[in-house]
């Protein structure tokens, strides 16, 4: 493997030449040069050596999902607290289109150029970025995706808000619980290509196949696009086209405000429940004036920090995303890499009108 110093030679060389990227002496940057698979992406990855001190002076790029989304300043405020605190620098680019996924390929190929330490990306379609991240990666920048992960083999490491499984199988039990497992109810999620509103979707469907949900039946999802008024439309939509829905499940922050500010205006407050994933400043004055009963979340500031603390972790080669891993995050403390290079943050916290005034975010 490349020692550190040859893999930033490699990283000044490859970004000096033009957008097309010869190739050189350093390894092949172009795609006939190199196979375009998990090895060559990771090539530049040595041992990972816990005890090697934590560098200073990074530059990590936060790419989130949508730039001046409140879920996503707040997340990337943390990483950009936490590199602060780790001596390092936080720049933030995007477009504000959750779908505008040209656009994040875009960003990362100019990242790429600018030669940054490290990239931490919300991806907004799984399979859409890989040829960048990849490319990314060969230059010698350390890829972290958070919050909606890309291929496995397209980035280092994946911060992930919880575990999938739990966040998909507790929000149908969540609403299970408030209509006492009978009714038809219908997902409000965000863009159709959202890796993570899809994977955890599967295990919504999966959890709704349990024998204590058969009289529960999911007859329709539809797509905001994580954007107010759509989200807004596309719950109103869902409401007359299925007149006897009983309940909704929004895994999305935009999603879940929007359907709550058209339900609390409409005869079908308390009526239609709501649950899903958002922030207590978003749905506090929904959850006092009853329109929605409990809901969940993490803290995003926390995913953003650990985000932040995995990518300078894999630039100072104490981990390189590898199962059994472990680093420390500051004050979150200490996390192991589970399979596939994923990292969890913990378990969903559950909102309600006892619990929400706890929690300032």
């Amino acid at each position: 493997m490349p020692a550190p110093g040859i893999r930033k030679a490699c990283a000044a060389l490859a970004a000096a030449v033009t957008l097309a990227l010869t190739a050189t002496a350093c390894g092949g940057t172009t795609k006939n040069s190199v196979k375009d698979d998990d090895t060559a992406a990771r090539a530049s990855h040595g041992k990972a050596d816990p005890h090697a001190p934590v560098k200073k002076g990074l530059t990590v790029a936060f790419l989130p999902k949508q730039v001046n989304n409140p879920y996503f300043t707040v997340a990337d405020q943390g990483g950009e607290q936490a590199l602060k605190d780790l001596g390092s620098s936080f720049k933030e680019v995007g477009t504000n289109s959750a779908t505008d996924t040209s656009g994040q390929v875009s960003y990362v190929n100019t990242l790429t150029q600018q030669r940054v330490d490290g990239i931490a990306v919300s991806a907004q379609d799984p399979g859409a970025l890989c040829t960048a991240l990849k490319q990314a990666m060969r230059n010698g920048i350390e890829v972290v995706t958070y919050d909606s992960d890309t291929d496995a083999g397209c980035r280092d490491v994946f911060v992930s808000q919880a575990s999938a499984e739990a966040l998909g199988r507790t929000e149908v039990q969540l609403l299970g619980e408030q209509l006492g497992y009978k009714g038809e109810i219908a997902i409000l999620s965000a863009a159709q290509t959202a890796t993570n509103q899809n994977t955890w979707i599967g295990f919504m469907k999966d959890e709704l196949a349990k024998p204590r949900y058969k009289n529960m039946k999911l007859v329709g999802t539809a797509y905001g696009n994580d954007d107010a008024q759509q989200s807004f439309q596309q719950t109103q939509g869902l409401l007359q086209e299925h007149p006897r829905l009983a309940g909704i499940i929004s895994p999305t922050t935009v999603g879940i405000k929007a359907a709550a500010q058209y339900l609390s205006g409409s005869r079908y407050k308390g009526k239609v429940k709501l649950t899903g994933l958002g922030t207590p400043n978003d749905m506090r004055r929904y959850v006092k004036n009853g329109t929605v009963d409990a809901f969940e979340l993490w803290d995003p500031a926390k995913l953003g920090a650990l985000a932040a603390h995995a990518a300078v972790a894999l630039s100072s080669g104490r981990i390189t995303g590898q199962r059994g891993e472990t680093f420390r995050a500051g004050g979150l403390g200490t996390f192991t890499i589970g399979d596939k290079g994923v990292v969890d943050l913990g378990e969903p916290t559950v909102f309600d009108k006892d619990t929400i005034d706890r929690y300032k975010f």
